[in-house]
């Protein structure tokens, strides 16, 4: 049998297969309130057949927030939304996490409410374009400049991630992600070059993983720990976050996370055109560091996804683009169907179409 088809248990949940649809940005929330709807639930419950879902990401703040219309899961009115999606998911027999998201300096006043964005230094992502509501459409702006978090601000955030955390329970989730990835905030305190600060929380790879320990500590108070994931993406540069030494800090990042028991880490690869390959043997460090489940995402095929399963450094694979335009992407992939190519011009924003009119193969 191809492993993909075989049941794995996480959060004392037996799933059904061991596809993941990963987080995806398709900023469809309703305004004002950045909140979670009927159209969204339609387009997660359509792609229930996945092992797991994991949400898009979700903002904890509203200085969390880094581009127009994503949804957000701190407000009453959010949690109604996501209430929604979580019962039209359980509904066809899913099992979904709310992927936790604060952009930390990717972004732009324009989403903040005025604010200057905050990081764990006040160091630019040069380069890197956040898009804002320029009229009901998407217009792309620098990132701001932002300012570095004070000792007790960081508290404060930490406390946010356990807030979003009870919305999330409070909503119908199965379990949390963290986004610490993509160079978004966790990743900016993680990674050696977005990350200048010369107190507990910067220098070594022991006081860069602080903040995540922190966060997981919190969100652990509210889900237990096997229903708690942190998503990873040791060499993908995205965003402006740049480590020294990402086998040393990754392998150790994934050590703390094995203590913290949490039930999976997602990696991230790189999956851009020239983009490094990830060495196997780092793919093994980071397998022999943690017991629970591994999961690993980037332009994954059928062949490569069975590939992981056998050689047993993966657990469950993430398949991301493809969801997009296949709702039945596990069916499609089991009896070889070819996939459907999504429209890159539907992608972020807008309704249904490019979003919940793709069919199943029939």
């Amino acid at each position: 049998m191809n492993p993909l088809f075989t049941t794995v248990k996480l959060a004392g949940k037996t799933l059904k297969n061991r596809i993941v649809m990963p987080p995806m940005t398709r900023s469809r929330s309703t305004q004002p309130g950045d909140i979670a709807n009927e159209l969204m639930a339609k387009y997660y419950a359509q792609r229930a057949s996945a092992g797991l879902i994991v949400s898009e990401g979700t903002q904890i703040s509203e200085l969390g927030k880094g581009y127009a219309w994503t949804p957000g899961i701190y407000t009453r009115a959010q949690v109604a939304g996501w209430k929604k999606v979580t019962d039209a998911v359980h509904a066809k027999g899913g099992v979904m996490f709310a992927q936790l998201w604060h952009v930390g300096r990717v972004s732009h006043e324009s989403n903040t409410g005025g604010k200057q964005p905050v990081s764990s230094s006040a160091l630019q992502a040069e380069g890197v374009k956040v898009f804002i509501d320029d009229n009901n459409s998407p217009g792309f702006v620098q990132s701001s400049m932002p300012r570095a978090l004070e000792i007790a601000e960081i508290k404060d955030v930490v406390e946010e991630y356990r807030h979003a955390a009870l919305c999330a329970k409070e909503a119908g989730f199965d379990g949390i992600e963290l986004h610490a990835a993509n160079g978004y905030l966790i990743n900016q305190f993680l990674d050696s070059k977005a990350n200048n600060r010369t107190d507990e929380y910067g220098g070594s790879v022991e006081n860069r993983l602080r903040f995540l320990q922190e966060v997981v500590a919190a969100v652990c108070t509210v889900f237990d720990s096997d229903s708690v994931g942190v998503r990873l993406a040791p060499l993908t540069t995205l965003n402006g976050a740049v480590d020294e030494n990402p086998e040393l800090t990754y392998v150790e990042a994934v050590r703390t996370l094995n203590s913290l028991k949490v039930g999976y880490v997602h990696i991230a690869e790189a999956d851009w055109d020239d983009a490094p390959d990830m060495p196997l043997e780092f793919k093994q460090a980071i397998r022999d560091a943690f017991d629970g489940i591994v999961i690993y995402a980037g332009k994954y095929t059928a062949d490569r996804a069975k590939i992981a399963l056998e050689q047993g450094w993966a657990d469950m694979i993430g398949f991301g683009r493809p969801f997009v335009a296949n709702p039945d992407l596990p069916a499609r992939l089991a009896k070889d169907i070819p996939l459907a190519q999504h429209d890159p011009d539907t992608l972020f924003g807008g309704g249904q179409r490019g979003y919940t009119d793709y069919p199943a193969a029939g």
